[in-house]
């Protein structure tokens, strides 16, 4: 059996229950994939892109609805190590990958303040025009289970809100387009397992000045993300219960019980309807 059919078996029956069903549940739980989409697959070149690249192949294969795929990566300035071991990972995984250049690494560089929000935000916009000129209505990214509670928690502690990583947005910048998240449910070290089990190697952050390559799934160190991977680690040795509470905490808003909340850019007070 060549390679890549024994990794899209795997997803299928080994992590079915991990992987695949998790995968499913977000799809139908938040309407992310409709008739008649295309959808451009934004592809890092790390575990997460891919195996959502491959999740989405089976779905196209085996689904009930009709839609198509466009697997597309940026080279933002890679060095040609990772350039390289990107475009192996495709081909021995059947992922037939859209290239195109960008030259963010070499603006960031100039940014003393804050560069990988502005690297996040250039590679984004770089992404929706590219999946728009592909003729694609989205574009799907790999974030998971673990990105969506550690967002939770880095607003929660240094961003003073609460405030999470949506299954889905609407593009305010491209009409007509909306970004789509189809491995919410899927936790992290279950794709880490999916990865050692298929003898699978990914390029991890890939930044020119990281030149931070392959084998290393946890975040930079010293970054705030960092921090939340390590504190739910510790919440996940306190009870198993904690991650899963901070993953529907978001989505179990109490309005009658906090002090305020904004929404549409407005800001409302409980005072507003308090009555003594």
């Amino acid at each position: 059996m060549e390679k890549y059919k024994e990794v899209e078996r795997s997803i299928i029956k080994k992590f079915r229950k991990t992987i695949w069903c998790k995968f499913i549940s977000g799809i139908k739980e938040y309407e992310l994939v409709d008739e008649g989409d295309k959808i451009a697959i934004c592809i890092s070149g790390g575990k997460d892109s891919m195996l959502l690249a491959k999740c989405m192949q089976e779905l196209k294969k085996h689904g009930k609805m009709n839609f198509d795929l466009e697997f597309l990566v940026m080279n933002p300035g890679y060095n040609d190590i990772n350039m390289e071991q990107i475009e192996e990972n495709a081909k021995l995984l059947n992922v037939p990958i859209n290239v195109f250049n960008s030259d963010i690494f070499d603006i960031v560089a100039s940014v003393d303040e804050s560069p990988c929000y502005l690297c996040a935000r250039m590679r984004r916009g770089h992404l929706y025009s590219n999946a728009k000129k592909l003729g694609c209505n989205k574009i799907a990214l790999g974030h998971h289970f673990d990105d969506v509670i550690e967002t939770v928690m880095l607003n929660i502690l240094y961003g003073g809100e609460i405030k999470t990583m949506m299954p889905k947005l609407c593009s305010q910048n491209f009409e007509g387009m909306e970004l789509i998240r189809p491995m919410y449910h899927v936790k992290e070290e279950d794709i880490i397992l999916w990865k050692n089990y298929n003898e699978l190697k990914f390029i991890n952050c890939a930044c020119r000045f990281t030149e931070s390559c392959m084998v290393d799934d946890g975040g930079e160190p010293g970054s705030k993300r960092q921090e939340m991977k390590t504190l739910i680690k510790k919440f996940r040795q306190i009870s198993p219960l904690i991650e899963s509470n901070i993953f529907k905490s978001v989505g179990n808003i109490n309005l009658d019980a906090v002090i305020g909340y904004r929404t549409g850019g407005e800001k409302h007070s409980f005072l507003d309807e308090y009555k003594s």
